[in-house]
């Protein structure tokens, strides 16, 4: 019974985002983390991370645990992290969204202690503009060599959205979509990069700086000589049906040594309604 009401209220929110005549604008999601940045620097990040989080929300500490559980026990983080949005999306409908950047993390005054990567975050929206956060991890580089440019992009108006007649199946769809990316993986991490790999993608591997383009990540790849195996935990799409991510367990072997992560994947859709990876990162795996 719960599950037929549950039903029918999303197919009624559905098909009220569908009717709706304009997309939700990427600045709000950009506003949202520049906020969330500004209130790390004056309450510190326990604080910060439990005033902005999701009630599903999750980080990868090591393993997924959520947000409100892991800064509620633990003591006030000392340090000042800093980061700044430059690569951002958001459903037509504004209910799922994402950004990443360059961030910084300083433990003392002296240049020495900084410490450099680039982060991802994916947000809920309520479709009026207000986002939680529901996902957050980053990777750890060196310091960058040049500064990032900015890629901000309106939901695109010819991926108009459309009432979904079962509101359960768009998660089913996207992780088995992620299975079956994963499979293709383990046969041929180059052949499944070209078969899934968006044009606009970004690749966000540790010890690496941001890699754009599909030709630069299959290079990477072909040149860092690894294979992947990966194995999906979860996922979720949009209502509007053009923006989803998904995450898991990965494990990377490069010659002799093994290491383990874990994987988070945004996906939009195409002109062709195939699903392609916009956004992939891996987080190695902390004790």
């Amino acid at each position: 019974m719960k599950k037929i009401v549950l039903a029918a209220i999303c197919f009624t929110f559905i098909s009220a985002v569908a009717a709706a005549q304009a997309p939700a604008k990427v600045g709000k999601v950009v506003e949202a983390e520049e906020s969330f940045n500004k209130l790390v620097a004056k309450k510190g990040m326990k604080e910060a991370f439990l005033s902005v989080a999701d009630q599903d929300g999750i980080v990868f500490r090591p393993g997924p645990v959520k947000i409100t559980d892991f800064y509620s026990n633990i003591d006030k983080q000392p340090g000042l992290l800093q980061w700044t949005p430059k690569f951002a999306r958001t459903s037509h409908g504004g209910d799922l969204a994402f950004t990443a950047g360059p961030y910084t993390y300083a433990n003392g005054k002296a240049d020495d202690d900084k410490v450099y990567g680039d982060y991802v975050s994916i947000w809920r929206g309520d479709g009026e503009g207000k986002y939680k956060l529901l996902m957050d991890l980053g990777i750890q580089h060196p310091e960058p060599e040049k500064e990032e440019l900015i890629d901000f992009k309106e939901p695109d108006e010819s991926k108009k959205p459309t009432a979904n007649k079962d509101p359960f199946n768009g998660k089913t769809i996207i992780i088995n979509t992620d299975k079956v990316f994963n499979q293709t993986l383990g046969m041929s991490a180059l052949g499944a990069y070209k078969e899934f790999l968006s044009p606009e993608a970004r690749y966000y591997f540790p010890g690496f700086e941001p890699i754009t383009g599909t030709d630069k990540i299959l290079k990477f790849l072909n040149n860092q000589a690894i294979s992947i195996t990966a194995d999906n935990i979860s996922g979720a799409r949009s209502i509007t049906n053009d923006l989803a991510y998904t995450y898991g367990r990965a494990r990377i072997k490069k010659g002799n040594i093994v290491s383990n992560y874990h994987y988070v994947r945004i996906w939009e859709v195409d002109a062709a309604h195939k699903w392609n990876v916009l956004l992939e990162i891996f987080a190695a795996v902390e004790n």
